[in-house]
């Protein structure tokens, strides 16, 4: 028809709608801009405009769906998904909700789930607190929404039970539809299985995420934006740690078209996460490079100076991190706060705790809270800077003052119990006239609190002890303060440290043994010494037998073997020539060349008795050369 009539509107619609079809939207795209005199806007600006959705012209998009003349149901529709992708969710809530007001077809259930994944979306990162929209949680996809609209709220336990219904509703929905293989199955049920692990990270359960992130990457699903979110999670349970394994998924946020299947903020954690991992590896320009990227498209956003902070002090270049922080403070006074509190971190790093005090009191919407004057307190105590510790409380005091006289409202308990603590403050550091008048302040505003009381009068006692007995006389008598307490419950109670023992009923027996208990007592038998068996009553012991063998007077050293250079020599098992020459045991008339202990010829230096165990037994005489060869070895001291 074409070659025929080349301007035919109704043969260019529908090789259009064929290229769309068959997905060649930038053929189909061409087409409809070559023909631009005969395909006004007002004939195919539906097919326009999807073409440049689906080629992620989104602007373009709007732009051609803005200009059309009429706004069809198709239209609307496409209207509502370029509003979503643009993520202006404000607007696409109102356009899905005038849609489902406005028409009656087959296609109302998928007009809820995607006002479902817009309140979704507003929960998660606009932190909107979702309205209630009577949604019937029907399917899969619309508990799924309701999920991640929970997850954004942060009720984590009540999000996963939605999450597993959403599973078990999965495998009924799609059986029935045509076409539907196992793959596309796992392909839903990965994106389900991806987000309760981002549950179980959240709820620190890192370990059982982790495996659920593996498993999901072991099935290669095709989404890429799903394997995108899930190396990025994985990377953020590693941190420091496990950085191999960190920059192998990071190859999966690269992947093609992520940046079409993300939100901003998603690939904006992305990019942060890929700079901290940069730093942690020691790729000092690369962190340079993706921290000064990010902070050219997001100049107001804290996360990329401190990632050069971080980097610098890494570098030991904390002068200059300070700089760079203090920079960004004076530029973006909005965000001023945590970039002071880091300063101050880095400060005390160095040891300059003094500047750091001076920067933390330079946060003027922090300086009355309690956490920050706790801080420093400590600080100027650790300095031994007690009228600046002191200047603080004074200065926390009257910010609280001056706010409660304003709002024409009692003194709030964060005001007393600073009072309080100034007062406690001031007496541990001798300020006790400062403390007292603190201590009345308080009991002023609560007469009856003993407690204050005590301790006013324990604070005039060091300055005006009669002063402090007039004060006495308001505290309550001994009686009106007297407790009930059962001590023998106490005492006899689970936690008591001294049980006092219950006196018992005694027998006569055991009463006849605790009256004599005090005058006798039984005497313990001493048991008898073991002696050697040749222990001989008649002879007086060895005095030095308590003495190792080696320290007795009488001993002289082991005697060396003579056939020590003969050994290893010749043969295995053979002996020398000469060896039962040299064998003085052999010869009758080869005397010891020196006494020996248990011989017969030895003599003790301290008594001229041979010692009990070292004596001959009876008969020795004839077995002389059998205990001679035994000698040779050395005698051993002991019993």
């Amino acid at each position: 028809v074409l070659q025929i009539s080349k301007d035919d509107v109704t043969a260019l619609q529908c090789k259009v709608v064929c290229l769309i079809q068959t997905g060649n939207f930038k053929e189909a795209l061409g087409v409809i801009n070559t023909h631009t005199k005969v395909l006004t806007s007002d004939v195919i600006a539906f097919e326009k405009a999807y073409c440049e959705y689906r080629l992620n012209r989104i602007e373009n998009a709007l732009k051609t769906i803005q200009s059309a003349s009429q706004q069809t149901d198709k239209l609307k529709e496409l209207y509502g998904q370029v509003l979503y992708r643009l993520e202006r969710y404000d607007d696409c809530l109102a356009a899905y909700r005038d849609l489902i007001r406005n028409s009656q077809d087959e296609y109302e259930e998928e007009r809820k789930t995607n006002l479902s994944a817009v309140v979704a979306a507003q929960s998660t990162w606009e932190k909107v607190m979702p309205e209630d929209l009577g949604l019937r949680e029907a399917t899969y996809e619309l508990c799924y929404n309701s999920a991640c609209a929970l997850i954004g709220q942060g009720k984590l336990n009540e999000a996963m039970k939605k999450l597993q219904k959403a599973e078990a509703f999965l495998p009924f929905a799609l059986i029935f539809l045509q076409d539907v293989t196992e793959e596309d199955i796992e392909a839903e049920l990965a994106i389900i299985h991806g987000q309760m692990a981002y549950i179980m990270q959240l709820q620190g359960r890192t370990e059982d995420a982790l495996q659920l992130y593996n498993q999901i990457i072991k099935l290669k699903p095709t989404d890429v934006g799903l394997l995108a979110v899930i190396a990025n999670n994985i990377i953020t349970i590693n941190k420091d740690q496990n950085v191999f394994d960190s920059k192998k998924k990071v190859k999966l946020t690269n992947a093609e078209g992520v940046e079409h299947k993300l939100s901003k903020k998603q690939l904006q954690a992305i990019e942060f996460n890929k700079a901290l991992l940069a730093m942690y590896t020691n790729q000092a320009d690369q962190c340079r490079k993706l921290s000064a990227s990010l902070q050219s498209q997001s100049p107001e956003h804290l996360l990329p100076v401190l990632i050069q902070a971080a980097q610098l002090c890494r570098e030991k270049q904390h002068a200059k991190a300070v700089g760079l922080l203090q920079d960004f403070a004076d530029q973006h006074p909005a965000n001023a706060a945590e970039i002071k509190l880091t300063m101050a971190q880095l400060k005390i790093a160095q040891g300059s705790v003094t500047k750091a005090c001076m920067i933390l009191r330079s946060i003027e919407e922090l300086q009355h809270k309690p956490g920050m004057v706790s801080a420093l307190v400590t600080m100027y105590s650790h300095e031994e800077d007690i009228d600046s510790a002191i200047e603080v409380f004074t200065q926390a005091i009257q910010w609280y003052q001056q706010f409660q006289a304003s709002q024409t409202r009692p003194k709030s308990p964060v005001h007393l119990s600073l009072i309080r603590e100034a007062a406690n403050f001031k007496l541990k550091h001798g300020r006790k006239k400062e403390a007292i008048s603190d201590l009345e302040e308080l009991w002023k505003q609560n007469p009856k609190d003993v407690h204050t009381l005590a301790q006013l009068i324990s604070a005039y006692s060091l300055v005006d002890p009669e002063k402090a007995k007039v004060l006495s006389k308001h505290l309550p008598s001994s009686d009106a303060m007297s407790l009930k307490v059962d001590v023998d419950a106490l005492e006899n109670s689970h936690g008591a440290t001294y049980v006092r023992k219950k006196a018992g009923k005694l027998t006569g027996d055991n009463q006849q043994k605790e009256q004599g208990q005090g005058d006798v007592k039984k005497k313990k038998k001493k048991k008898k010494g073991k002696l050697p068996k040749n222990y001989d009553p008649k002879v007086t012991p060895d005095p030095e037998r308590w003495l190792p063998m080696r320290e007795r007077s009488y001993y002289r050293g082991r005697k060396k073997g003579k056939k020590k250079d003969q050994v290893g020599k010749g043969t295995q098992g053979s002996t020398t020539a000469g060896s039962s020459e040299l064998d003085a045991s052999r010869t009758a008339s080869s005397p010891p060349t020196s006494p020996r202990p248990g011989s017969a010829a030895a003599v003790s230096a301290a008594s001229n008795v041979i010692p009990p165990r070292h004596q001959k037994p009876a008969g020795a005489p004839a077995t002389k050369k059998k205990q001679q060869q035994k000698k040779k070895k050395g005698a051993k001291g002991g019993w």
